[in-house]
């Protein structure tokens, strides 16, 4: 019998053998990773839908605009929301969800927002947004509307200052600002820190442009700024004056000018500064701002039946979180503090 070459079996032998795969480079371009969920999976957009109820979109008479509303509820008083700029009512939904269990909620796009459509949607000057709520509020429930408290973030806060201060809106019980910031800070500032609500809220934020192949932000701000000044100017005066029952929601208190921090220590309004969050509240701590929110439409009896709320439930806010500071002196003191012989609160 014929033996076989000895280079011949030591061949035969290595092509048997399993062949392993290469160690990783350090020097490789892609170093190789453990499977994990993908970006595509875990910055997918969510739907509306689990927060908010229904959608609609109001036509305004006479004109071309159509306001687009995101609706929760079926009883209670309204609370009415107008985001800021460059937001869209979804920026409320998370929130939407806890609130309409005790009352309703209806979100608003504003003009060049969302998907709303208008006549000119550059057009972002104070007297036609709030002309476009005003329009939408009357068309949604006519000469008699429901007992409203209006909500408004950064611009949007703004707008519902300016329709509170008209007098004009008889069904207002309530005003709630939060955050108000000069726009350019807002666009410049703060991303949003709550990823579920980002997922909700940020495509509406966005369209894709054809000619540029890529998505742009829906609302043109930067095309907006001969506006901004008007938005903000004598503001806190105008908030103060407002006759209804007002709180101030604030990220920190750097945002407090000379009036508003008279107007607290006088006990004209109630502020919460809401820590370890960004620029958008609502969005950051949802669960935390419906709770104010319905703990303020509680206190202030608020609705033809006014709404029961169980102050320290473990959805609201724990007395652990709540810090109340009573000092006598007026100066302003360090981020958290402001000297007034009254309360507020620091979550």
């Amino acid at each position: 019998m014929s033996t076989l070459p000895e280079e011949s079996l030591e061949e035969e032998l290595q092509s048997e053998e399993p062949k392993q795969p290469p160690l990783p480079s350090a020097f490789a371009s892609l170093p190789q990773r453990p499977p994990t969920q993908s970006s595509l999976e875990k910055y997918a957009p969510l739907d509306w839908v689990g927060y908010f109820d229904e959608e609609k979109d109001i036509s305004i008479p006479d004109s071309n605009d159509v306001f687009h509303v995101y609706m929760a509820g079926t009883e209670g008083p309204v609370i009415f929301c107008l985001h800021g700029g460059g937001y869209s009512g979804l920026s409320f939904a998370l929130a939407a969800g806890k609130i309409k269990e005790k009352a309703r909620v209806v979100a608003m796009d504003l003009r060049g927002h969302g998907k709303s459509s208008s006549e000119n949607d550059i057009d972002l000057s104070i007297e036609t947004m709030c002309n476009d709520v005003l329009a939408v509020l009357k068309e949604m429930y006519g000469e008699q509307p429901p007992s409203i408290v209006l909500v408004g973030h950064s611009m949007g806060g703004s707008v519902a200052v300016h329709v509170a201060a008209k007098k004009t809106l008889r069904s207002l019980h309530g005003l709630v600002v939060v955050d108000v910031v000069e726009i350019e800070w807002s666009v410049k500032g703060g991303s949003l820190r709550n990823l579920d609500s980002a997922r909700l809220s940020i495509p509406s934020t966005l369209k894709y442009d054809d000619s540029k192949k890529c998505y742009v932000y829906r609302a043109r701000l930067e095309e907006t700024e001969q506006y901004w000044r008007a938005w903000y100017e004598g503001l806190s005066e105008k908030f103060l004056s407002c006759p209804v029952p007002k709180l101030l929601l604030l990220a920190g208190t750097d945002r407090l000018d000379r009036p508003l921090t008279i107007g607290q220590m006088q006990g004209k309004f109630q502020m919460v500064v809401v820590r370890h969050t960004g620029h958008a509240i609502q969005e950051d701590a949802p669960e935390e701002f419906a709770s104010l929110i319905l703990n303020f439409i509680a206190r202030n009896r608020i609705g033809p039946h006014g709404v029961e709320v169980d102050t320290w439930a473990p959805s609201a806010i724990a007395v652990t979180n709540l810090i109340f500071h009573q000092v006598a002196s007026s100066s302003l003191l360090t981020d958290g503090q402001i000297a007034s012989p009254g309360l507020f609160f620091i979550l």
